[in-house]
């Protein structure tokens, strides 16, 4: 089960998706387009999550809830 949920995701990022990303999304717009995140980091009003894994990713860092900086690596 938990191999599904991981294949999903990475089946997520794609360049298509990262395309779709645009500054001022919010935190729940961004997870619609790309699922789920791997992991987030909190700090007082900025949050980082990292969507894939070391070989294939994408990091989107938001303020107030909002997307204001995203990188990817490795998709095709």
């Amino acid at each position: 089960m938990n191999f599904r949920i991981a294949a999903a995701a990475c089946g997520r990022l794609t360049a298509e998706n990262y395309d779709k990303l645009k500054v001022g999304m919010a935190y729940d717009e961004v997870k619609g387009i790309l699922g789920a995140p791997a992991r987030c980091t909190d700090l007082p009003g900025v949050k980082s999550c990292v969507w894939g894994d070391d070989k294939r990713s994408v990091t989107v860092n938001f303020i107030g809830e909002k997307a204001v900086l995203f990188s990817s690596e490795n998709l095709r």
